[in-house]
């Protein structure tokens, strides 16, 4: 087990206090790798608060730059960091924050050539993308190379949150057991055509990095299986079950490779 620093006991002492993180809790949160897809709205609080628990290494996925009207929600980014590739803010950001965490960017959009190379390095997904095409990319992929994705998303006034492991067989479902096709892609808006109330945001991303953390930490219970959904107008939060698919086109038939 890697040994804590005297400063590293001390910025983390309120985790290595908790009997369920502890000094080896820590060091495995040392230890980790975890890939962020999106420097936008989740993936914002997602990258700060995992920086600031001490994800070791943290892989950032963004081919965007850095726009006025990211700021009401992307809190990572601020009106100095404006025009400059979101990635390379991110890493900035975090670099202050907390300078013990390695931020690899990489500033490129995420798609079918380069997904395998991009997520093979890392232990855990946590798809923070705004589209489709994306979120079914990432599903089908982290299965093939049996890797926990931990994925959210929102629209307006609501979000959703679930852990997709469905490389470990019987009872893990995929994202593709819930939602079996890909939508038409003017069926549900975009963003920047529905809006975001932007603290909706952070919840979704503080959750997310939540169940990031706790996927690394092996802690409490998973949220593979169910899918939470947040009403921030009721305000309420709801949990489903779901089900694996026995005719999922994606996890029916075991992963290849991994």
């Amino acid at each position: 087990m890697l040994e804590l620093s005297d400063r590293q006991l001390e910025r983390y002492a309120r985790h290595v206090i908790l009997d369920e993180v502890g000094e080896e809790g820590q060091a495995k949160l040392i230890a980790a790798r975890v890939l962020v897809v999106g420097a936008g709205g989740l993936g914002a609080p997602l990258l700060l608060y995992l920086g600031a628990a001490g994800v070791g290494t943290l892989g950032v996925v963004d081919d965007d730059t850095v726009d006025l009207s990211n700021l009401q929600r992307q809190v990572i980014h601020d009106e100095s960091t404006l025009g400059l590739a979101k990635v390379a803010s991110a890493q900035a950001r975090l670099a202050k924050l907390n300078p013990d965490v390695r931020v690899v960017a990489h500033q490129e959009r995420l798609n079918a050539e380069n997904v395998e190379r991009l997520i093979a390095d890392y232990d855990i997904i946590a798809d923070g993308s705004d589209n489709f095409r994306t979120r079914y990319l990432l599903n089908d992929v982290c299965f093939k190379l049996k890797k926990t994705l931990v994925s959210a998303a929102l629209l307006r006034f609501d979000g959703q949150l679930s852990t997709y492991k469905a490389h470990l067989g019987e009872g893990y479902p995929c994202y593709r057991c819930i939602f079996p096709d890909q939508p038409p892609a003017d069926l549900i808006p975009r963003c920047e055509e529905a809006g975001i109330f932007g603290a909706v945001a952070g919840v979704m991303g503080c959750l997310q990095a939540t169940e990031v953390l706790k996927e690394i930490l092996d802690l409490g219970d998973s949220l593979s299986g169910r899918l939470l959904i947040y009403d921030a107008l009721a305000p309420a939060f709801r949990t489903v079950r779901i089900a694996k698919d026995p005719d999922c086109p994606c996890c029916a038939q075991p992963p290849t490779g991994g």
